[in-house]
């Protein structure tokens, strides 16, 4: 397991180091950068998974690629880089309660402006079991969901990336 995660934890670590640098330069950018982050994200973690499977196959398999090697560099880069995610966001939007506000603002506006839509569509009940858990919503609501959203397309990247690469000896 050791190998695994040497070869994978560098590109992890990159990417959730750029993710971290990525939301503090759009929060100076945009009144909400999470949806920005978030595509990002989309961009960011396919490549940070190609990088590592690759990394592994090439230079500490010697050329060799089985699938559950392909998945498990992938998990490793993906969790790692998810998890960086979340501490870096939720340590700036702690450290920046003016952040978090305007955040927090920004989509309550979002909500409000939607709100026939979602009534028309979900009900009434949904809209304001919403409306409720986004008034409690604190930094690490929104740093988990960045980084479950970095995770959850890591697992789908893995194993695409894992059977393009699969290559047994």
């Amino acid at each position: 397991m050791n190998r695994y995660f040497r070869s994978a934890y560098q590109f992890g670590a990159l990417g959730g180091l750029l993710s971290v640098v990525s939301f503090s330069t759009l929060s100076f950018l945009y009144p909400d950068p999470t949806n920005l982050n978030l595509l990002f994200g989309y961009v960011l973690v396919p490549v940070a998974v190609f990088l590592a499977i690759k990394y592994f196959k090439e230079s500490v398999n010697s050329g060799y690629l089985s699938f559950a090697e392909g998945m498990t560099v992938g998990f490793v880069a993906y969790s790692l880089l998810g998890l960086l995610s979340v501490i870096g966001i939720w340590v700036i939007l702690s450290f920046s309660p003016e952040l978090f506000d305007q955040i927090k603002v920004q989509k309550m506006q979002v909500l409000a402006e939607n709100r026939e839509t979602i009534i028309s569509q979900l009900g009434e009940a949904s809209y304001l079991s919403t409306e409720t858990s986004m008034v409690g919503m604190g930094p690490w609501d929104i740093a988990l969901n960045d980084g479950l959203w970095k995770i959850v397309p890591g697992m789908f990247f893995s194993i695409i990336i894992s059977i393009i690469f699969r290559k047994n000896p």
